[in-house]
């Protein structure tokens, strides 16, 4: 019998070192979910193209592979498993409105090895990358994957409103079976390209309750830090107004959809690749990955951060580059050049009972609206102000005077417009009606 050893980042190390998951190891879940995913994505394109109805949201197809192969199979060195794939027609939808054709989604997933990568969170998941940087792997619950199931209507009616968003985008829900274990897989966007090293990433959630990084954390190479130690590290990241004002739409927009669903729990991922610093480390963006290859912009529409906020698609295509990997740019308080990458991400959590009784129970020993888990609409505005706050912020343009900054009521604003239009009255000036006024409505 084979003992393991906890690994405490997705599962567990067997006597060879190899890491498994659910007794399986990584190798033969990598093979499994190639195989499977390479069966099922061909024998769909037989299926002829028809609009998605109801039905097609609650389809299961199931395939068994065994070792030896079979007649529909090819042979393999791995256990026997069955695949199973959730509503096919319907993710297959989602990848053709994001540009992804079966020949390329096989390519990325099935051609070159998947590439294992460590798990910041708490959850236990694997993650696997695709070797092109395209999509992410990600191992999930059960009660996730059945979550997913339920949220697809909706999901599609969000996406053919919106495909811009930081939302996860989902092209696949898989469930491979072996050896009475089940093990559910969603294959999503990748946010965080290999080529750019990124100098600081966080998992923010608006949250101050307990959200500072471990030291086990902050002791790797690449840590993820929290809510806490970007406000000690950061004193916000500064973006034009036009970015400002596309990136806080597409984040409301976001959170209005997660709240209509009762999701929360939710957290932006954000990699900050700081400009100023890449001379000086002796790379570029675009570097070779891991793999020694050098990767090209991603192929997948919409599957940048500047693409997802952009609304204008030819905005978003002349910043998906080489030179920024799509990234968005930005400024930090010292005035370095920076590239923001983000994503909405851990979306399959929804405000069930177990989570009211955890907030109850947090809600009495600290405070309430400190902690993580709420109720989704406070959650929701809670993210909404920690991020148009304490993490992004607008570039005060330099001609905006003292008016830019002093809070004024409507009326003010109106009759400073229409004093502002008077012959010989010019900026300075109009900073000082405004003064003037605000005095004598507030404290005369």
């Amino acid at each position: 019998m084979s003992t393991t050893t906890e690994n405490g980042v997705g599962g567990y190390r067997n006597t060879s070192g190899e890491k498994t998951y659910k007794k399986t190891t990584s190798s033969a879940l990598k093979g499994a979910i190639q195989l499977g995913i390479g069966y099922t994505v061909g024998n769909l394109t037989s299926k002829p193209d028809r609009d998605v109805l109801m039905q097609d949201f609650y389809v299961v197809e199931s395939v068994f592979l065994p070792s030896e192969g079979s007649n529909l199979t090819p042979a393999h060195h791995y256990p026997d498993f069955r695949f199973k794939t959730y509503a096919p027609l319907a993710f297959r939808y989602f990848r053709e409105l994001f540009g992804i054709k079966p020949d390329d989604y096989l390519y990325s997933i099935c051609n070159e090895p998947l590439i294992e990568l460590s798990n910041p969170g708490a959850s236990g998941s694997l993650f696997y990358l695709t070797s092109d940087d395209e999509f992410i792997i990600k191992t999930v619950q059960h009660k996730e994957a059945e979550f997913l199931q339920k949220l697809l209507p909706g999901y599609y009616m969000n996406l053919n409103q919106n495909p811009r968003t930081l939302l996860p985008k989902f092209y696949g829900l898989y469930c491979i079976q072996s050896g009475g274990v089940n093990i559910r897989l969603v294959v999503m966007n990748n946010v965080l390209p290999r080529s750019v090293k990124m100098h600081y990433k966080y998992d923010l959630k608006g949250s101050t309750y307990k959200r500072r990084a471990s030291r086990k954390e902050r002791e790797k190479a690449c840590p993820v830090y929290k809510d806490l130690d970007f406000q000690d590290m950061h004193e916000g990241l500064y973006f034009d107004a036009d970015t400002y004002n596309a990136l806080m739409k597409t984040l409301q927009r976001d959170c209005l959809v997660l709240e209509s669903f009762k999701i929360m729990d939710y957290s932006l991922l954000l990699a900050v690749h700081v400009l100023d610093q890449s001379p000086k480390e002796g790379g570029e963006l675009g570097q070779a990955g891991g793999d020694g290859k050098r990767p090209v912009a991603q192929r997948v529409l919409y599957s940048t951060a500047m693409e997802s906020i952009q609304g204008d698609g030819k905005a978003a295509e002349a910043h998906t580059t080489d030179d920024t990997m799509g990234g968005i740019p930005a400024k930090s308080h010292k005035e370095e050049k920076l590239l923001i990458f983000l994503g909405i991400i851990d979306i399959l959590q929804s405000y069930r009972f177990i989570k009211k009784l955890e907030h109850s129970w947090k809600a009495l020993v600290y405070d309430g609206d400190s902690v993580s888990v709420h109720r989704p609409g406070f959650y929701a505005n809670r993210f909404l102000k920690f991020m148009s706050t304490s993490v992004f912020r607008k570039t005060q343009s330099k001609s905006a005077g003292f008016c830019s900054s002093v809070p004024y009521d409507r009326a003010t604003l109106m009759l400073g417009l229409k004093l502002s239009h008077m012959p010989g009255i010019s900026c300075s000036a109009w900073d000082l009606i405004i003064l003037l006024l605000i005095w004598d409505r507030h404290f005369v």
